[in-house]
């Protein structure tokens, strides 16, 4: 069992990802994450779970590398992807390469392919097998490209030079080798044996949106095209014949990007996301289309569904779309039935992901979590409308969290109806009130619907916090006009939601109104800084990876045409840069800020934490940095994660409780 009090136990409860189907629906797979030895490191490894949820959960792989991405071939192996090395090679030949490995259904795992720019991503259908892997500039795939790779290694050569933007994503960098698509025969793949299905330029191949045909005959990847100096890249789709002898463009559209493509079981049509990109008057909208192949005519699917649609996996009978889309907290599987154009939601309550069907059309399995539990791969119908799944035996359930949980709304001035969860911790009452804590999500187009590992609330619970996790303008789950309502304007509506839902929840009996703080990263980060420069209402902000000078996060950011498009260009059009940039206001900053940043986090650059606890400084107001020279957007080793934790919680301790600053023993 899980103890929240114990950081130590919450980081060794083993984590979810993934899940893969066999072609004759009786092997369930998924990647079950746990501690490494040190502490220091999380190591996957493949563990089946029983479909009928008969057997307990056996575990597949073991490897001091992390195993990952299982798919399942046709004759029942099953390929996945680890650094881990090959017993038949010399141990610096692997040089930790992500590699392609087949474990046999009776047998050990034997390494399959290890390029010089590893494996990326894996799909298997017929006798094909598609992958993508990076290589450099106008070099071969193989002999060529490994040679550049030594060049560059053996004269201490880190250097890339770039010739069009962007240059980094989240954070990694990008280059100097790129992604490219790649088939080959699944009975003996090798280097010599792949055929390249994308060319040897500067790739704008979108490496996590593949998808091959049923037959393993075509394939069909994103591909990023410029616009113009100020828009910035859209993305199209193209066909490819997997025996690389034709390739054409399928859907592409001035204003709107696609991806999230899926085959139709006789490969005569494409399902896919159709991406109505943003500007400044609009927020972007994402909708299900159908792409005929015969004529590449692009038809809508569901025009009327409110929600924001996603991961599209279409039924080996073809009669029906599975989605996932945020709705109202949760993060439900639809149905789209293709004959009728019926929506139906099959799941009463969670966040699922990871969605397959069984080889008779009849069955769903996915991993489900919630606000209160972690993911668990779970049973259902595919039709049949507010299902309860049934729950699988697998590594991580959870008996129970330190609290309860409930909702709250309130109808704000423009009439919509804002609602959040609240997190109450063990013991809270009228009698015993608990102190609040305002957590806002990242996004800011997202929701408080699912589990976070990064961001958990019970930990906060076993601390004795209420924890109040809102939905403000922006969020998905509420329709395209709740997004709009806070498009260009997030110090305006997101800040008077927050401001009205917290005010809700403080007149509650079993909160303590006068012992509050706020917290958030990214653009929950963001709210946290507004929030410090418009009230003093609470005691402590905690702020993490979060947007402080918006002029120069506008050019700094690793996609600056995506946020241009929303705020303006500082220099054009600077009216919205200027009405919400916190930076112009830290002079009203009373309140007390913990100030949290990793250097390597390319989404929001580290300038942003630097100037914004500079500011801090020099204008007086109380406040301290923690700052992770090795840590991205988030903050995943945990050793670093502890003394995330550590800090917030001795922040808060000493702020809201009124107890003495603790620094933690780490730091």
């Amino acid at each position: 069992m899980t103890d929240f009090a114990s950081f130590e136990s919450y980081n060794a409860t083993p984590r979810l990802t993934s899940l893969a189907l066999s072609p004759d629906g009786t092997r369930l797979v998924t990647v079950v994450s746990s501690l490494s030895p040190d502490g220091k490191t999380w190591q996957g490894s493949l563990w089946e779970v029983d479909p009928t949820g008969e057997r307990d959960a056996s575990r597949l792989t073991y490897s001091t590398k992390s195993d990952s991405a299982p798919v399942f071939a046709p004759d029942g192996s099953l390929l996945f992807l680890s650094k881990r090395p090959d017993p038949l090679t010399k141990p610096d030949e692997a040089k930790d390469k992500t590699a392609l490995w087949r474990l046999p259904v009776r047998g050990e795992a034997a390494e399959v392919l290890r390029p010089g720019g590893g494996v990326g991503q894996v799909r298997v259908a017929g006798e094909t097998l598609l992958l993508t892997s990076s290589a450099h500039r106008l070099a071969e795939f193989g002999g060529e490209d490994d040679a550049k790779r030594k060049a560059r290694e053996d004269a201490g050569v880190t250097a890339i030079l770039h010739e069009s933007y962007p240059i980094r994503y989240w954070d990694a960098d990008l280059g100097p080798s790129y992604p490219r698509l790649f088939a080959a025969p699944l009975a003996d793949p090798t280097a010599e044996s792949v055929t390249a299905l994308s060319d040897d330029s500067e790739s704008r191949l979108s490496d996590e949106d593949i998808a091959l045909s049923l037959d393993g005959k075509w394939a069909v990847h994103g591909y990023s095209v410029d616009v113009s100096a100020a828009y910035g890249r859209r993305t199209e789709l193209r066909l490819v014949a997997t025996d690389g002898s034709s390739s054409r463009v399928i859907a592409s559209e001035e204003g709107f990007s696609f991806f999230d493509a899926a085959f139709t079981p006789d490969s005569s049509a494409v399902i896919a996301i159709r991406f109505r990109e943003s500007t400044a008057d609009a927020p972007y909208r994402s909708s299900l289309v159908r792409i005929d192949l015969a004529d590449d005519s692009v038809t809508p699917l569901a025009p009327d569904f409110q929600e924001e649609p996603a991961h599209p996996v279409v039924s080996p009978d073809g009669s029906a779309v599975f989605f996932v889309a945020s709705h109202l907290g949760h993060q439900p599987v639809w149905r789209l039935d293709l004959a009728t154009g019926e929506v139906t939601k099959l799941t009463l309550s969670g966040y699922y992901s990871d969605v397959v069907v069984s080889p008779d059309s009849k069955t769903l399995y996915a991993l489900r979590n919630s606000i209160d539990h972690p993911p668990q791969p779970v049973r259902f119908a595919a039709s049949g409308a507010d299902q309860d799944p049934v729950r699988l035996p697998a590594p991580g359930a959870m008996a129970s969290v330190p609290g309860t949980l409930t909702e709250v709304s309130t109808v704000v001035a423009d009439g919509r109806t804002v609602r959040a969860w609240l997190v109450l911790p063990e013991g809270a009452s009228a009698g015993s009130p608990a102190p609040l804590l305002l957590w806002v999500h990242g996004g800011p187009v997202m929701s408080w619907n699912g589990w976070t590992w990064r961001w958990n609330p019970w930990l906060m619970a076993a601390r004795g916090y209420a924890v109040l996790l809102p939905d403000p303008a922006l969020s998905t789950g509420y329709g395209p006009d709740f997004i709009a309502a806070g498009w260009g304007r997030w110090g305006a509506e997101p800040y008077t939601d927050l401001m009205a839902i917290t005010d809700v929840t403080v007149e509650r009996p079993d909160i303590d109104a006068s012992r509050t703080a706020a917290m958030g990263g990214s653009f929950g980060g963001y709210m946290a800084n507004w929030i410090a420069t418009q009230t003093d209402r609470f005691r402590a902000i905690v702020t993490h990876a979060s947007l402080w000078h918006l002029d120069a996060f506008s050019g700094a950011t690793d996609d600056s045409y995506f946020w241009m498009r929303e705020m303006g260009d500082p220099i054009t059009r600077p009216e919205r840069v200027l009405a919400n940039s916190p930076h112009l206001r830290v002079a009203d900053i009373k309140t007390p800020m913990l100030v949290i940043h990793g250097d390597k986090d390319y989404r929001v650059p580290i300038g942003e934490g630097q100037r914004l606890y500079f500011d801090l400084v020099r204008h007086g107001v109380t406040a301290k940095y923690l700052y992770f020279p090795t840590e991205n957007h988030w903050i995943l080793t945990p050793g670093n994660s502890r003394v995330w934790y550590e800090t917030v919680w001795a922040f808060l301790a000493e702020h809201v409780l009124d107890q003495g600053w603790e620094r933690p023993e780490l730091l």
